[in-house]
């Protein structure tokens, strides 16, 4: 089977550290080694469609800027464990010598949803290895936004993912091979390698104005996930996690809650349940 590749090429220490990245079509072999293709990646962030090589370069661009904002990286795979361990180990050890650490912590357990709820803060990222229909996994994306965490999916399968993640990076595996003939492993170690390109840029890394999202313009809020933190009394007032941390809002509009249901809140108020 022929796909649509970016080739990773080892530059010599006399070039550099870092593998430059370059697109071409060939054929994957079953004995491909580390100058061969990889498979085509796609990603969908909002309404763009980006794909091949840039899904990895976006995915590096934007986990760089939560990294150095001070976001911890977590790690989850609830099918293929040893692959969240294997990123988090790639992403805590510096490139090469003298560059920084990041903070990457695997998470396991058999709730991933509620071990992830305890540990992440607003600006960290979450990242999942798994198949593209994994279920586990998209109920974990639907949370994140509430918790203002970044989403990033490194998903093996052709079954849509896009909807769930902030970034999806998509590996093409009709015979279920990927996870153990080292194409997942290939692409997150690029995304590590291309993660540490953006740090020797320092201003790829400052806050662009234009990310702003776009707010009401009669209370300039906006509407924004929330997570029911606990099972209310008659009360309509409760508590709820969002990006910006503990709320309290009126449910008057969407009747009883239950702990861990999502509303999206705007202005005080949730305004409409979400469903999980």
């Amino acid at each position: 089977m022929d796909h649509k590749v970016g080739v990773i090429r080892r530059r010599s220490s006399v070039e550099g550290a870092y593998p430059r990245l370059t697109e071409t079509n060939r054929t994957i072999q079953p004995d491909r080694s580390i100058d061969e293709p990889l498979p085509t990646a796609g990603v969908d962030r909002s309404a763009a469609d980006i794909t091949g090589g840039q899904a990895i370069s976006t995915a590096a661009y934007t986990l760089a800027r939560r990294l150095a904002a001070g976001a911890t990286l977590w790690c989850v795979s609830p099918a293929w464990p040893e692959h969240a361990r294997h990123v988090a180990v790639e992403f805590v050890h510096p490139v090469i010598v003298g560059t920084r650490a990041l903070p990457s912590v695997a998470v396991s357990g058999p709730d991933p949803v509620a071990s992830v709820r305890a540990v992440a803060r607003a600006g960290d990222v979450v990242l999942a290895v798994s198949r593209a229909d994994d279920a586990v996994v998209a109920d974990l994306f639907k949370r994140t936004p509430a918790w203002g965490a970044t989403s990033l999916w490194l998903a093996a399968g052709s079954a849509p993912a896009t909807a769930h993640a902030d970034l999806v990076v998509r590996i093409d595996d009709p015979d279920g091979s990927a996870p153990f003939d080292g194409r997942l492993v290939l692409q997150y170690h690029l995304l590590w390698e291309l993660t540490h390109v953006c740090f020797e840029h320092p201003g790829l890394l400052r806050d662009d104005p234009a990310d702003a999202g776009e707010v009401c313009t009669t209370c300039r809020d906006e509407g924004r996930l929330g997570e029911v933190l606990a099972t209310p009394t008659e009360a309509t007032d409760v508590q709820v996690r969002t990006s910006q941390g503990i709320e309290t809002v009126d449910t008057s509009l969407v009747g009883r809650v239950e702990r861990n249901d999502l509303v999206l809140v705007h202005a005080g108020a949730a305004i409409t349940a979400v469903d999980p």
